[in-house]
């Protein structure tokens, strides 16, 4: 599959400069045909049947062993969920720390991991987003570090195996920005979240989690599929490995979705997001101040002339999609695999409309 194949799986891209896979991907037309399918299914034979529950199941099996094999992990260590932070609460709740207890992360943390952190009851230590600042806050009460592979900010990316190596310590690694856009291995990370919608291009409301040693972490929050087996007084046998983590029930078409879309990805993926990213960085970096190192994740932002969200209002109605970052006076565009020189060339001519504009 060439660049112009891939991209065409996208009909958005025939209105957009789409560069906002950070909130959410663009879906393909595999993805959404795989899910009307689906819904078709249910529409048709209803849910329910013989055969409805195991295929099911047998789906979300599949999509298992599907990120296992983007994130070089087994099948047994992945756990179905809706989010991100949906991820974060089944591992925090799962520790059960307590207010003697600390977790160190960054300042510059999305709320889907801040959120969770905060309601741990844990004391939360905040850093500079930088390893030495990070290993300098660890004290003896320190349980946990939770932290970012690639910042939302401007997609940096931290060392997390590195960080855990040296600090002894367990790493909760909040992947929605890393999953999908650059090469990631669960391998060296004791919790790797996955957020489908963004760089994976898959629906909504579908993620993973991937747990390193699941019968360690304790079933804090049990859905129907923690168990193997239960007694008259909830009491239960877990299943076996992480899907006794699964956050709930997930819609068969929604699977199904978000296996089309992993099919739909081509093999050259990363290369080609991190060679827009860099395109994307050079160009801007000609007219603006870019925060965005060069060769970090294929999150590019740079600092707005004027109020960034209503240059990211005015750039949407020239059809480019982007988003800021709210309190830091930051812009920022997501290039993915399916960017286009184009797409650049259309958001920078864009900005220098806005900027005539005014």
């Amino acid at each position: 599959m060439n660049f112009a194949q891939a991209r065409a799986q996208f009909p958005v891209l025939e209105r957009f400069a789409y560069l906002n896979a950070g909130t959410f991907g663009p879906l393909a037309r595999a993805t959404v045909a795989a899910m009307e399918e689906g819904q078709r299914r249910d529409l048709e034979q209803g849910r329910s049947g013989p055969d409805f529950f195991p295929q099911a199941m047998a789906l979300r099996d599949d999509l298992r062993a599907r990120i296992a094999a983007l994130v070089g992990a087994e099948a047994a260590q992945v756990a179905l969920t809706c989010s991100t932070t949906d991820g974060c609460n089944i591992v925090l709740a799962g520790l059960a720390l307590s207010p003697e207890d600390e977790i160190v992360t960054t300042d510059e943390e999305h709320f889907g991991l801040l959120g969770p952190l905060h309601a741990s009851g844990a004391r939360v230590v905040v850093a500079a987003a930088e390893p030495e600042s990070i290993l300098a806050a660890v004290t003896p009460r320190t349980k946990l570090l939770a932290l970012s592979q690639v910042l939302w900010t401007d997609g940096r990316v931290l060392p997390v195996a590195e960080l855990r190596e040296r600090s002894g310590l367990p790493v909760l690694v909040d992947g929605a920005q890393a999953v999908g856009a650059i090469p990631v291995t669960a391998a060296g990370v004791d919790f790797l979240t996955v957020s489908a919608q963004k760089w994976l291009c898959g629906p909504d409301t579908v993620g993973a989690l991937v747990v390193r040693e699941p019968e360690r972490l304790r079933v804090a929050q049990p859905s129907y599929f923690a168990q193997k087996s239960f007694e008259p007084d909830g009491s239960f046998e877990p299943r076996p490995g992480a899907a006794r983590f699964d956050s709930q029930w997930i819609s068969p078409a929604s699977v199904s979705g978000l296996i089309a879309a992993l099919d739909g990805r081509p093999e050259w993926a990363f290369e080609r997001g991190a060679e827009m990213s860099e395109r994307c960085r050079e160009t801007l970096a000609q007219r603006f101040e870019v925060v965005s190192a060069p060769g970090q994740g294929t999150l590019v932002s740079w600092r707005a002339d004027g109020d960034p969200s209503a240059t990211v209002k005015r750039l949407f109605e020239r059809g480019v999609v982007v988003r800021d970052i709210p309190g830091r006076n930051l812009i920022r565009a997501s290039c993915g695999w399916w960017t286009s020189e184009e797409d650049v060339e259309r958001l920078l001519k864009a900005l220098a409309e806005i900027s005539a504009d005014s």
